[in-house]
């Protein structure tokens, strides 16, 4: 191109700037005789800017999607089973980012009727009593039941209604609770929680367990954590303690037959 000065200022090379993003420059520079028109383009994407704005509309569409995709801040799903050990389905606990906490019950194989159910202290559940769960869940030692003068327990649920088929396909909401382990009343406690179902009807008032029977059925939310006195190890970690103490007796008798 000839005199085509060097684009040091915009009024000296007639410099128009038509679009401008990170990646995409589009310059047009006239020539001082006014004779030529050239245009050099660096292009890595569209020199559209409608095309740029798009692309950022469409970004945060996809921030939107992806806080959508993550509703709840905590789950949990565990398995529900009856006296003999039997697996009757699932209960799920969700908490969302709202601090709201409910409960997905997925059951069958239980006798039609209306059952007392509660959140207990310990993350235990040891068929065929379940009677290792320990207590209703109750941080604010308050009296059992809706229908008592200052209660209800924040482990209190409403009676459990199980239809002719045998089948629970429900989901409640359950206050004062949280699944966060810094959150108040959580039940990510150091000891645990564990669901229990009963064998009777929760009324709500007779302290301290609504006269809800005994225990039927029963759920593990949160196992005990190391440092609570209801921590148990678990079977392989017991079984790979046993493993390596025979690989040791096994290195320790080769090592005598050898000498």
């Amino acid at each position: 191109m000839k005199n085509l000065r060097k684009l040091l200022t915009l009024s000296s090379a007639g410099l128009l700037l038509s679009t401008f993003s990170p990646s995409t420059v589009t310059l047009f520079a006239q020539e001082d005789t006014g004779s030529e028109e050239t245009s050099e383009v660096m292009d890595s994407q569209s020199t559209d800017t409608e095309g740029n704005e798009t692309t950022e509309e469409a970004n945060e569409e996809t921030t939107e999607d992806a806080a959508n995709d993550s509703d709840y801040a905590f789950e949990v799903e565990t398995e529900v089973i009856n006296n003999e050990e039997k697996v009757l389905g699932t209960a799920t606990f969700r908490q969302d980012t709202e601090g709201v906490v409910t409960l997905e019950l997925a059951l069958e194989g239980l006798s039609e009727g209306e059952y007392g159910m509660h959140i207990h202290t310990v993350g235990l559940a040891t068929a065929p009593t379940f009677e290792d769960a320990g207590g209703h869940f109750n941080p604010e030692e308050v009296e059992h039941g809706t229908e008592s003068e200052t209660g209800p327990h924040a482990g209190d649920l409403p009676n459990l209604v199980v239809g002719e088929d045998g089948t629970v396909n429900e989901t409640i909401e359950i206050p004062n609770v949280s699944l966060d382990p810094e959150g108040e009343n959580t039940l990510n406690s150091t000891d645990g929680t564990s669901l229990i179902i009963h064998t009777g009807t929760d009324d709500y008032m007779t302290q301290p367990t609504g006269d809800a029977g005994d225990r039927q059925a029963a759920a593990v939310i949160f196992a005990p954590l190391e440092d609570s006195e209801f921590y148990q190890a678990s079977d392989s970690a017991t079984s790979n303690d046993d493993t390596s103490t025979s690989e040791e007796e096994v290195d320790e008798e080769t090592t005598e037959d050898t000498e």
